[in-house]
């Protein structure tokens, strides 16, 4: 799998919106490769978007694509700024791997400093969440292609408020021990919640 994690400043949310459910009608029917995406725009303006497609290949050919070409340059009257593009070919899933019917995502930004040590913890995680976060779908990680370490992980839940509610309570020791771990491994890290998700599928 192939994901490219796009961010920018939303100027104008509606516009936004509209350009996510144009490009829904225009262009996910004739993309090549096309698995998905989600997207959304957090309670700071922060625009975020992870499309997946099934080769980096793939997703170079859509972009070449003059549609998108026409609905790229639209779409930059609705942001204030640059975008970033991420071209991530290093991604992992865990969980079923998110769901279109999820009603909360959280979005991690961070950088890995152990990425080894990071991913036997998440591999943990992967066998024990789903007894101790039934809230939790699955997801995501795409590796930036930097090399640094820096990350972007997507997380489905089933909604916001069982989200919260769950967090909240206290852990299993073994468990909570492996949460502290994980969080210590991570530099520069940025929470992105996306209380109403965008959601596409081919």
């Amino acid at each position: 799998m192939f994901a490219q994690v796009v961010r920018a400043k939303a100027k104008d949310q509606a516009g936004l919106r509209k350009m996510w459910e144009k490009a829904e009608q225009d262009l996910t029917p004739g993309a090549i490769g096309y698995l998905g995406a989600t997207g959304g725009i957090a309670d700071d303006a922060t625009m975020l978007v992870v499309a997946r497609f099934e080769s980096q290949d793939a997703a170079g050919q859509n972009s070449n694509r003059p549609e998108q070409t026409a609905w790229f340059q639209e779409l930059l009257q609705y942001v204030d700024g640059d975008i970033t593009f991420k071209d991530c070919t290093d991604v992992e899933i865990y969980g079923r791997g998110g769901s279109d019917d999820a009603g909360f995502v959280q979005v991690i930004q961070a950088r890995a400093t152990d990425r080894e040590r990071f991913e036997e913890i998440n591999a943990a995680f992967d066998a024990e969440m789903p007894s101790a976060r039934p809230d939790l779908i699955g997801g995501l990680t795409a590796w930036h292609p930097d090399g640094t370490g820096w990350f972007t992980s997507v997380n489905y839940f089933t909604s916001e408020s069982e989200a919260r509610a769950n967090e909240a309570k206290e852990m299993p020791a073994a468990i909570k021990a492996q949460l502290e771990e994980w969080m210590s491994l991570m530099q520069d890290v940025e929470y992105i919640d996306l209380h109403d998700p965008w959601m596409s599928s081919p």
